[in-house]
């Protein structure tokens, strides 16, 4: 799946990293559900560093389609709760 992070560029990261990812997910939810910046700005830069280390850089001219794309890390909690879907940021 080719992945976009926001104002970076994308990866490609296979489909059998998802679950490691869906609990950062899970987890950076529940934190914007009780208002916990501290703990927000923390899992979303654990999510983005899990992404960056288990996907591959595509070149910077790559035209892939973005099939999931992801917040910048300087995101505030009111700009990533617009990109939520019923399923978090990673869908599954």
């Amino acid at each position: 799946m080719i992945v976009r992070i926001m104002g970076e560029g994308q990866l490609d990261l296979a489909d059998s990293h998802f679950a490691e990812l869906n609990a950062l997910d899970d987890e950076l939810l529940a934190e914007m559900e009780v208002g916990d910046g501290p703990g927000f700005r923390r899992t979303l830069g654990a999510l983005l560093d899990a992404v960056r280390a288990l996907g591959t850089p595509l070149p910077d001219d790559s035209l892939a389609p973005s099939e999931l794309i992801l917040p910048a890390p300087d995101s505030t909690l009111e700009e990533v709760r617009s990109l939520l879907s019923d399923d978090g940021l990673i869908p599954g």
